[in-house]
C-alpha cells in the first residue's frame, strides 16, 4: 500500500493510484455469474447513479438479494474494487447483488453520496422481481467507508418505511466522525493503512465541515443516531488494530443494549483492510469464513 498524503489537490492523482492498484489484482473469472452495469435516477438532484448489477445464471426466482457499498473514506473508490468478492457471494448464494458506485467528497459532500445509495437500493427493491431477487429480503453490506453509508442506509430505510432491510453486514466500518477529535486516542490504533490524518479528511471531505460538530446527521455518520431501535440485525468484523476498533463496538453494543441481534468479531493482530492485502492468511480466511457463514445464516431460507 503507497503512503497516501490526502489533500484535494492530490486527489486526482491519489484515485488514479489506488483504481491502478486494485485494478492489478488477478480478477476471478466465475462461471453461472453475469455482471451487467446500468444506471439509477437520483430524484433528489437529477444525477444518474452507476450501478454494477451481479446475477447468477439461473432462472429460480425470489433468490437473496445483497446490496453492497464500497469503501475508500468516502473519497475514493468504486464497486470494481469489490468485484472478486461480489462474484463468489453472487455464486456462494444464489443471490442477486447490486453495488453502487456513489459520489466522493469534497467535490461531492453529503448528502449526496448517502442520496445515490438510497436512490439505488430503492430501485433495487423495486425491480427486484425481474431481477430475480425476494425484495422481502435485502441485506446490505459494505467495508471500511462502505461500510459507513450501509450502517446509514439501514437508518434511512428504517425512516423513510419504504424499503425493508433484513441484515446489515458492516466490515470494519467508518461510523463515527467523533473519532477524529477523541483526545486521548488508543495508541495502538490507526498506524496502518488508514491513519489518523486520513480519517480527518475523510470526514472533513464528506461532511463539508469539521467533524466533531453538533447536529451531524445520522445519515452521514451512523453513531450519531439518537436511537437504534426498529434497525436490522448486525454482523460486525474490525481488526485490534484498526482505527475504527473501539466505534465500531461501541455501536454493536447499543445494537446489542437494544436487544437487536449482533454479531461481532474482532481479529487481534489486524490492522484496517488487512484482507485485501493478505488474502491468504488465516487472520483473512477467518474473516471471509465468519462472513459467509453469517450471510447464509440471514439470507439463505
Amino acid at each position: 500500500m503507497p503512503e497516501l498524503q490526502f489533500s484535494i489537490e492530490a486527489m486526482p492523482f491519489i484515485r488514479i493510484t489506488v483504481n491502478e492498484m486494485f485494478a492489478a489484482k488477478p480478477a476471478l473469472t466465475i462461471e453461472g455469474v453475469t455482471v451487467k452495469e446500468a444506471f439509477v435516477l437520483n430524484l433528489k438532484d437529477g444525477h444518474q447513479v452507476r450501478i454494477l448489477i451481479y446475477t447468477p445464471e439461473n432462472t429460480a426466482p425470489n433468490k437473496p438479494a445483497l446490496f453492497h457499498t464500497h469503501g475508500g473514506g468516502y473519497v475514493m473508490g468504486s464497486p470494481e474494487m469489490n468485484d472478486n468478492r461480489n462474484k463468489i457471494l453472487c455464486k456462494e448464494l444464489n443471490a442477486v447483488i447490486v453495488s453502487v458506485d456513489y459520489r466522493l467528497g469534497p467535490e461531492c459532500p453529503f448528502p449526496l453520496p448517502i442520496e445515490d445509495c438510497y436512490a439505488s437500493l430503492k430501485w433495487f427493491y423495486d425491480n427486484a422481481v425481474t431481477l430475480g431477487a425476494d425484495k422481502n429480503n435485502i441485506a446490505i453490506y459494505g467495508e471500511s467507508a462502505g461500510g459507513g453509508p450501509a450502517a446509514a442506509l439501514a437508518i434511512v430505510a428504517r425512516d423513510r418505511k419504504e424499503v425493508r432491510i433484513v441484515h446489515q453486514f458492516l466490515i470494519y466500518p467508518m461510523l463515527d466522525d467523533r473519532t477524529c477529535t477523541t483526545e486521548e486516542p488508543n495508541l495502538f490504533t490507526g498506524e496502518f493503512i488508514w491513519t489518523r490524518e486520513n480519517n480527518l479528511f475523510g470526514w472533513t471531505s464528506l461532511l463539508g465541515q469539521t467533524p466533531g460538530a453538533e447536529r451531524i446527521s445520522p445519515y452521514a455518520a451512523a453513531a450519531r443516531v439518537e436511537s437504534v431501535e426498529g434497525l436490522p440485525p448486525a454482523f460486525t468484523a474490525v481488526g485490534a488494530l484498526d482505527l475504527f476498533l473501539e466505534e465500531d463496538i461501541a455501536y454493536a453494543q447499543r445494537l446489542l443494549k437494544a436487544g437487536i441481534s449482533t454479531e461481532l468479531h474482532v481479529y487481534a493482530g489486524a490492522y484496517h483492510g488487512f484482507d485485501a492485502f493478505v488474502p491468504e492468511s488465516a487472520l483473512t480466511r477467518q474473516l471471509e469464513s465468519d462472513f459467509m457463514q453469517a450471510l447464509k445464516k440471514a439470507l439463505v431460507k
